[in-house]
């Protein structure tokens, strides 16, 4: 990301919706639409050519769909954040980009303060957007449809790279927890838990703290504790 200006991919196949995104944030300042695409592998290329900081990405779109896009984008080792846009909180779409490499996802409905906020946390890499939704969504899809746990990877031997204080912290951002409320749970300050979390995403090859969540769950690190949550 640049240090004074964010520049952002609008990807969706219905142009009224990139042009009601593109009303919202090309009203800040630091904000820069570089680009537009109405499909998942005309995102791809433009990501290619463009590099933009943040692609705000549809789910459902002819030729190649965003779920599948995101996982070209992050496979090509591109420093381009992804928002997944969804249409409800729980929807296993969403679900299905944070596992492909995204970095957040929001309603399409979604307050223009709340859309100009997340675009600046995930161009950041610091935070996760809406932390608690998040924990939901992967504590429903993780189960699987039927409330059985879904099988999940073996005990990746990273995890034995980490302290017993970064297992701390990885579990407790797994429950949706943000900086602060880990700060106040260990009695840290929350620069330290940003330091924290850095080691934790460096030792596991992971690009930000919410592929460090989906790692969590993934790995059976955290294991969703209540079928009727």
């Amino acid at each position: 990301m640049s240090e004074t200006t964010i520049s952002i991919l609008l990807v969706d196949d219905q142009p009224l919706l990139r042009v009601g995104f593109r009303l919202i944030l090309e009203g800040e300042e630091d904000f820069r639409i570089i680009g537009e695409a109405s499909h998942g592998a005309e995102a791809v290329r433009l990501v290619g050519e463009l590099t933009p900081d943040v692609v705000l990405m549809d789910v459902r779109m002819p030729v190649l769909d965003g779920i599948e896009a995101t996982r070209a984008i992050t496979k090509s080792s591109s420093e381009s954040r992804i928002i997944i846009l969804t249409t409800f909180d729980l929807d296993e779409y969403a679900f299905s980009g944070l596992q492909a490499g995204a970095s957040a996802f929001l309603l399409k409905d979604v307050a223009p303060e709340e859309l100009i906020s997340a675009v600046r946390v995930v161009a950041s890499g610091d935070a996760v957007v809406a932390p608690r939704v998040t924990q939901r969504l992967l504590e429903t899809y993780v189960r699987g449809s039927h409330g059985a746990p879904v099988p999940h990877s073996p005990r990746d031997p990273l995890l034995d790279d980490l302290t017993p204080r970064e297992t701390e912290m990885l579990e407790a951002m797994a429950e949706g927890l943000s900086n602060a409320e880990i700060a106040h749970r260990y009695f840290l300050s929350e620069a330290t838990v940003k330091t924290h979390v850095r080691r934790i995403l460096t030792k596991l090859h992971l690009r930000d703290r919410v592929q460090a969540v989906v790692y969590a769950y993934e790995t059976g690190l955290v294991v969703p504790s209540n079928p009727d949550y």
